[in-house]
């Protein structure tokens, strides 16, 4: 029992030390850190069989890999700023990022879209059947600007709005990433759907690189309000979308205290375990007064509806 302890150690301490260094890894080490925070389960479990087999090297080894794993999957980023709810700003509104699974949950965007009525929509893995929906009469009636790159399967997105877009433009990726300019309340704000490939062993290369694209834009927005908001195939616990997050751009999860809520998988049985994924990243002076995260018949996502103040 002890060698096998010993191999769980050794298996979970590997992707720890690539944290440590600031490092995706290679496969698996990229897939695996998406899951660091249920380290904890394994960490825990080896401490308790440590500490009752008196192994005391083994135990100290767990201990290290649990203090890591603890330190690690501490909220990345600063708290919202004290009384922003109470604050009045210049606009409020709401922005929703939905991967509708190759299309197949476009019905159900279209009712939550109804139901929770944002004013800014990211799309992602809209096909040809999602774009008829989101170009019925009735989206155009809520949503009359919009940059729209068609594709089937994953490829294709979606950027829907309220508000008057402008320079509408896209970021270069395998997967469509549309972007613009709104006008909310005369104030410039940009806005950038995300969909960096994920990082399967294929396209562990395209994923470093269209995150690097992502981090980029942020970096280049100057004092433009930025909206980056989509599917980032990655989590906090990954360098590169820290790395994004160090451009100045805050997560709308980690500002309302819900840095940790799973967003995929949402269709198996395993979906507590999973990785938060999709989000909304703002930068200043727009923060986040509370997020949602809403489930999507259909989609292996779940959706992330952002409440934003803009001061």
């Amino acid at each position: 029992m002890a060698w096998f302890v010993g191999l769980v150690l050794a298996v979970l301490s590997v992707p720890l030390t690539f944290r440590g260094m600031n490092d995706d890894g290679p496969t698996p080490i990229a897939q695996l850190l998406a899951f660091l925070p249920w380290f904890l389960v394994p960490g825990w479990l080896a401490l308790l069989y440590t500490v009752l087999a008196r192994r005391g090297f083994l135990a100290v080894w767990a201990i290290a890999v649990l203090a890591a794993t603890v330190g690690y999957t501490l909220p990345q980023g600063p708290d919202a700023p004290a009384g922003v709810s109470e604050r009045t700003g210049k606009a409020r509104f709401r922005v929703l990022t939905a991967n509708v699974r190759y299309g197949t949950a476009t019905e159900a965007l279209v009712q939550t879209l109804r139901r929770e009525r944002p004013q800014l929509v990211a799309v992602q893995e809209c096909d040809t059947r999602c774009v008829e929906a989101l170009r019925s009469a009735r989206m155009y009636e809520t949503y009359p600007y919009r940059n729209i790159i068609e594709s089937g399967g994953a490829g294709g997105s979606a950027l829907l709005s309220a508000f008057p877009l402008n320079k509408k433009s896209s970021l270069p990726g395998r997967l469509a990433m549309p972007s613009a300019v709104a006008d909310i309340a005369g104030t410039s704000v940009k806005v950038q759907v995300a969909h960096p490939m994920p990082p399967t062993p294929e396209s562990l290369g395209s994923w470093r690189k269209e995150l690097k694209t992502l981090r980029a834009y942020g970096a280049s927005r100057g004092s433009t309000p930025t909206i980056v908001a989509g599917d980032f195939n990655s989590s906090q616990d990954h360098a590169a979308f820290r790395s994004l997050l160090r451009t100045g751009l805050n997560d709308s999860a980690r500002l309302t205290g819900q840095s940790r809520t799973p967003t995929w998988p949402n269709n198996t049985p395993l979906r507590p375990m999973g990785a938060q994924i999709d989000h909304v990243l703002v930068s200043d002076p727009l923060t986040a007064v509370d997020a949602q995260f809403l489930e999507l018949k259909g989609s292996d996502h779940l959706a992330v509806l952002a409440d934003l103040k803009l001061f």
